[in-house]
């Protein structure tokens, strides 16, 4: 009994291995197909796809359209047909011969012949001796009986389709009247193919129309491919998509994609531009400090053959050009900060911070008369550190301009702070680009500087959501008004 246990654990465990293994086959048969499906998709490009959509929905449409019509038109066929035996049959009794059953009307083979009739009773034993024309059944007995409804049917009679209704007629008889059908279905036959040209024509209008649809609703989508492609193999961002021409430009979907990717682009190639421009400033502007550098290491390199004092003159002047570029590397890493770092920042009363600025440039500048007028301790939420370096440039830029035994005042309220100078002022022409990093006006282009710490004041200003303008004051002298949120 051992050998027929082991045959039959073998034969299950088989069968189950069998199972298993088509089971196996058919999941990694329909990922296959997913996979083609999903590659075809790739593979085509999103016009053919739109195209195909299009096509396949309206054609849908067009084909469901032309099925609905065929079968209204078939029924109001055979609808009128029926009426036409419901008519009949109200009429054939007349026919009877002294009310024996049997057939009233014969003669139904021809197209302008009356309807063939006959009356039929519910027992077969009342059935005449002449044979009926029209088939009888079960059916036909049990409408005769009164415990069926009437019904129509479809026979074939002498070789013709023939429609036929069977009803009540009389007590326990039922009327059989038969007309042919073959000109009906002949007009059926004619509807069918009149609608199946026209859904073929509106399936391949519904193509036309997909891919006309797909071509130009897709135009400004194929633009905007090309020109992304073209930017990328030049890398040149100047590259613009052209709009179609029209009044205002149509506010479409596509259309305002296009017309946002050209102010990408702009803003892009300003960008670049921003970019290059601080890299050739950033080179111009290192380029003088490490000169005079390279000099002087080299000069201090022969130090054996200079005086105490020429050793001296080199060695304060090696120092205070390694402090220049020191604060201008620090200057180019703050401008390149975007935003404060968030476990510095902190609510700052901006009063006593006014204070220590301007103690702070009192000192560093003995000959300068530094106001300040404090009308209210607004808190600002930033880091301390870099409001300092803010206010602390924008008093520099003042006493810079100012000269000796010049004034510079400064005014603190709730809504703004203000720093102005009693200097020559900003000319209307640098005063859109004061801003601007290493940017420097002519009447500056003399003074010491590197042209960085309006810029970085305008950063900082703006990370702590705050906005520097600057302007012409009133009576002379430049006004900078920091506008606080």
């Amino acid at each position: 009994m051992s050998t027929p246990a082991g045959r039959g654990d073998r034969g299950d465990r088989g069968s189950r291995d069998g199972r298993g293994n088509r089971a196996g086959r058919s999941g990694p048969r329909r990922s296959h197909s997913h996979r083609l499906g999903a590659r075809w998709r790739r593979r085509r490009p999103l016009r053919t796809r739109l195209a195909l959509t299009a096509s396949a929905a309206v054609a849908l449409v067009a084909l469901g359209v032309c099925a609905a019509a065929f079968f209204v038109q078939r029924y109001e066929i055979y609808h009128q047909l029926d009426l036409n035996l419901i008519q009949s049959a109200s009429v054939s009794g007349g026919g009877r011969g002294g009310g024996t059953p049997g057939v009233v009307e014969g003669q139904c083979q021809f197209l302008a012949s009356p309807a063939c009739s006959q009356i039929v009773p519910a027992d077969p034993a009342a059935d005449p001796a002449k044979p009926y024309l029209l088939p009888v059944s079960g059916p036909v007995r049990e409408v005769a009986a009164g415990t069926r409804a009437p019904y129509f049917s479809n026979i074939t009679l002498e070789g013709r389709p023939t429609r036929m209704l069977t009803t009540t007629f009389g007590h326990r008889e039922a009327v059989q009247v038969a007309l042919r059908a073959d000109p009906v279905e002949k007009s059926v036959r004619r509807t069918a193919q009149l609608l199946a040209a026209v859904g073929g024509a509106g399936v391949l209008i519904a193509a036309a129309l997909g891919y006309w649809v797909s071509r130009t609703g897709l135009a400004p989508v194929a633009r905007l491919t090309r020109a992304a492609e073209r930017i990328a193999a030049t890398r040149d961002p100047r590259h613009r998509i052209e709009l179609p021409p029209g009044p205002a430009t149509r506010e479409d979907e596509v259309t305002r994609l296009a017309t946002t990717f050209n102010t990408m682009l702009g803003e892009l190639e300003q960008s670049v531009t921003a970019q290059r421009r601080l890299v050739a400033d950033a080179s111009h502007e290192l380029r003088t400090p490490l000169t005079a550098l390279r000099t002087n290491a080299e000069l201090l390199a022969r130090a054996d053959r200079l005086t105490s004092a020429q050793r001296d003159r080199a060695s304060g002047a090696l120092t205070r050009q390694i402090h220049e570029v020191t604060t201008l590397v620090n200057d180019l890493i703050e401008l390149a900060r975007d935003e404060e770092p968030v476990p510095l920042v902190e609510s700052v009363r901006l009063a006593p911070l006014a204070e220590h600025a301007v103690a702070a440039a009192r000192g560093h500048w003995p000959g300068l008369t530094f106001t300040l007028e404090l009308t209210a301790d607004p808190v600002l939420n930033g880091v301390p550190a870099r409001l300092s370096r803010l206010l602390a440039n924008l008093l520099s830029n003042a006493a810079k301009f100012s000269g000796e035994g010049g004034a510079v005042e400064v005014a603190l309220t709730s809504a703004e702070l203000t720093v102005r100078d009693h200097g020559p002022g900003i000319a209307p022409a640098d005063l859109p680009y004061v801003f601007d990093r290493f940017y420097r006006a002519r009447a500056a282009r003399a003074l010491p500087g590197s042209g960085l710490g309006l810029a970085m004041a305008r950063q900082i200003a703006r990370a702590h959501g705050a906005e520097l303008t600057a302007e012409q004051a009133p009576g002379g002298g430049a006004l900078f008004r920091l506008s606080l949120p």
